[in-house]
């Protein structure tokens, strides 16, 4: 029966992008994986996933949320929070609000109360597209304020991270940030708190050096670029070549870093069965 309501949510999805005019049955994409083109159509129904080679294209908060809770239960918290500019930074402010009416984001996260198969948890996702997912003191503010959510209503909190790191407009108000959420999520910890690291493409800078690099649980989407500095800094740092496929989920796996890897339309499988494992008396 969730099969079905799934595959029926898919179609909808699909038929409601055509109808906004951003995909047509024609329209095609080239994956930035393999190369190979397919249609728009087939990435949509394939929750932007290559069908060919399974490269994992980066998607939008709001997409993301919709694939994994149950329907119906999403609720958005600190929906009004958005970024200052507390340097006058030029430019900056014209930017955001640009990104705003391109996006309807009003920063690069989203967090929000919601179910996956009937298990409640509070949820924050890094959008890409909103100044690559940076971290300034929105984003911080956002996921300091989930994790203390989460805390006071004793929820497991999960984190979609994707980001370029930290968010030069802010400058040291940003950097803030990474110890702010850092503590904020070692204060939900302690008091007993279920914390759920998810990464996707890219996860890099001060977002991996803070709360990304914390869970509890750490799981990634395949493929998925994590680490601080970017592998060419570390090359040109050290002046040796760095091994095949460092810094990605693979080799973060084999290293320890990752407890596993989840393919995007497992995400809602996988992450009910740990909600449910973590619950009083639970049993997946």
């Amino acid at each position: 029966m969730n099969q079905f309501f799934t595959q029926r949510r898919d179609r909808l999805l699909t038929y409601q992008a055509m109808r906004e005019g951003r995909i047509t049955s024609t329209r095609r994409k080239a994956c930035p994986g393999c190369g190979a083109e397919s249609s728009a159509l087939d990435w949509s129904r394939n929750k932007q996933v290559c069908p060919r080679c399974g490269y994992h294209s980066p998607i939008g908060a709001y997409y993301r949320l919709s694939m994994i809770l149950d329907p119906g239960s999403f609720q958005e918290l600190e929906e009004k929070l958005e970024p200052a500019d507390p340097l006058d930074f030029p430019g900056y402010a014209d930017k955001l609000q640009g990104l705003e009416r391109d996006t309807g984001l009003k920063d690069a996260a989203v967090a929000a109360l919601g179910q996956v198969q009937r298990h409640k948890a509070v949820f924050v996702v890094l959008d890409g597209r909103f100044l690559m997912g940076s971290m300034g003191t929105a984003v911080g503010e956002k996921v300091t304020r989930a994790a203390e959510y989460a805390q006071r209503h004793k929820l497991p909190l999960i984190i979609f991270a994707a980001s370029g790191g930290a968010r030069m407009q802010e400058g040291i108000f940003s950097l803030m940030q990474m110890a702010k959420t850092a503590a904020a999520i070692t204060r939900f910890q302690e008091k007993g708190g279920l914390y759920i690291s998810c990464l996707t493409h890219p996860t890099t800078g001060g977002v991996t050096a803070s709360f990304a690099s914390l869970g509890d649980i750490m799981l990634s989407e395949p493929g998925a670029l994590i680490g601080f500095a970017g592998p060419r800094v570390i090359e040109q740092t050290i002046g040796e070549k760095l091994p095949e496929g460092f810094q990605r989920a693979e080799y973060l796996l084999d290293h320890g870093f990752l407890d596993q890897i989840v393919p995007r339309d497992q995400w809602r499988h996988v992450l009910s069965q740990l909600l449910a494992l973590h619950e009083k008396g639970g049993r997946a």
